[in-house]
Order: C-alpha cells, then structure tokens, then sequence
C-alpha cells in the first residue's frame, strides 16, 4: 500500500538527505482505483490504459481483470504480457443470466471500482450498469450525441461520419448507461475529416486521439475530478492535423473539475 510519513530533506556533504521525523506516523494514503477493462478486438485503448498506469506503479489507477468476450484477441495478449489477470466470456454461449452472473462475480472478486469498456463489442447486462452506475464509462470513436447508437461502432462509424459530409469527428469517454452510447459525456476531442478521407484514414487519426484522451478521463475519475461536459472547439482540431494526437493539457483543459474528495471517485474505490 501506499502511506503518507512525515519527512525533513537536509544535506550532508552536498547529498540530499530524507529524515523521518517519527515513524509511528504513517498515515495510510488511499489505494489506486482498480479498474476493469472490456475489450472485444485488439486492444490498443487497454495498452494507452497499462502504459500509463500499470508499467510503472501509480498510486492513482491500475488496471486489475481485462474481461475480453471471445478467445484469441489482442486485448488478451496484451494484458498477458503485463501479468493482468483476465477472463473471457460470451453472452451467446453462456446465455444473458449465466453471462450476467459471471460478469459481476469477475469484477467483485478484483473489487473494481471502475470499468471501461474499450472496443467492447457486447451490451453490457442491465444488472451490471446499475450495480457500476456512475463507475462505468465506454470511449466510442466518435463525437456523441450525434454519432452514435446502435450498429455504429468500428469501420461502421467512420464510414456513417464520411457519408454525413460533417467536417468533424473525434473520440468520446462517456458514462455507461443501458442504451448505446446514450449516457452523460465525460469529455471529447475532435478530429478533422480531411477532403478525400477514407474510414480507414479517419478511423487511425481518431484512434491516436483516444489513446490521449481514455488514459486522462480516468485518471481524472480515479482522483475524483472529472464531471459529465460537452464541450469543444472546431479550429482545434484542424490546428491538431499534424500531430499524432491532443497534448494532455489540452484535453485537462475540456474536463470540469470540482474538489477533490467530493467527486465520483470517492466511490471508485472498493
């Protein structure tokens, strides 16, 4: 665990010194909020999430169980390879109640406090997104409300934004609720739709700027700062063309904080 001591920095000889003042002080600072990942492809959204907060230890966040819902897929290899424990399980072949159980028992033996759903291809059961309401987000690759919804999600996103002739797209974390990608925006960036795009091209500018902004919203959410917003400016993204995604400050910058302490993420840890 993590604990908060008393200490006095002095120099001896020129070296900095650490001194603690009394060791029976030691006040116990919270845990990292544990957090669950749902993944159905690749898991590129799961590696931005490890690299921030799993490959070196933070006190803020760590990634604990990644839930993948078919065998085989990136996502499991990549939470291998980090020594993230892991389970695969699929509403088609269990059935939606085996299915629902399973699901809960997975996240309350980890005692999750946070769940992201990052290219997570399966309706979460109803009884799950009310047992982690508030505690639940989804990033989807696109700006919400107007792109979103059933069906669009992947290639099929990308492909629906081009044919609607907008100039914008962008990434989207938002709050889980029981129908698709209709809960409260947490943050989102945008992303220009360049003349001659092709789903392919938008989907890969979209997917640098998720990486930015999936580790940011959590971490925000885990220190108990970040409050459902939409908001954004268009000039931004066209001044982020050459760029491989958004600064950090700049996306802090779209989030609302309130005190610390008083937020959702008091209630993320277990």
């Amino acid at each position: 665990g993590y604990f908060r001591v008393p200490v006095r920095l002095t120099l001896r000889e020129g070296r900095p010194i650490l001194r603690l003042l009394d060791p029976s002080r030691r006040d116990r600072l919270p845990e990292p909020v544990r957090v669950a990942v749902l993944a159905s492809g690749g898991g590129t959204n799961l590696q931005s999430l490890l690299d921030r907060f799993n490959a070196v230890e933070s006190p803020v966040a760590r990634v604990e169980l990644v839930v993948a819902s078919r065998p085989g897929i990136g996502a499991l290899e990549r939470a291998e390879r980090m020594g993230v424990p892991t389970a695969t399980l699929s509403v088609r072949e269990m059935g939606a109640e085996a299915y629902t159980e399973a699901l809960l028992a997975e996240l309350d033996r980890r005692r999750v406090g946070l769940v992201v759903l990052a290219g997570f291809l399966q309706l979460v059961p109803l009884a799950v997104v009310e047992r982690y309401e508030g505690r639940m987000i989804n990033i989807h690759p696109a700006l919400l409300p107007p792109s979103g919804g059933a069906g669009l999600y992947g290639m099929r996103v990308h492909r629906a934004v081009i044919e609607s002739a907008t100039r914008v797209s962008g990434a989207t974390v938002h709050h889980v609720s029981e129908e698709y990608d209709s809960g409260a925006v947490i943050a989102q960036w945008p992303v220009p739709v360049l003349p001659g795009d092709t789903p392919e091209a938008l989907a890969a500018r979209v997917l640098a700027t998720e990486h930015r902004l999936l580790p940011l919203v959590v971490e925000e959410l885990a220190r108990g700062g970040a409050s459902p917003v939409q908001r954004f400016t268009d000039p931004v993204a066209f001044d982020l063309v050459p760029r491989s995604g958004p600064a950090e400050e700049s996306i802090r910058g779209l989030m609302t904080t309130g005190d610390r302490g008083q937020g959702t993420g008091d209630s993320l840890h277990g």
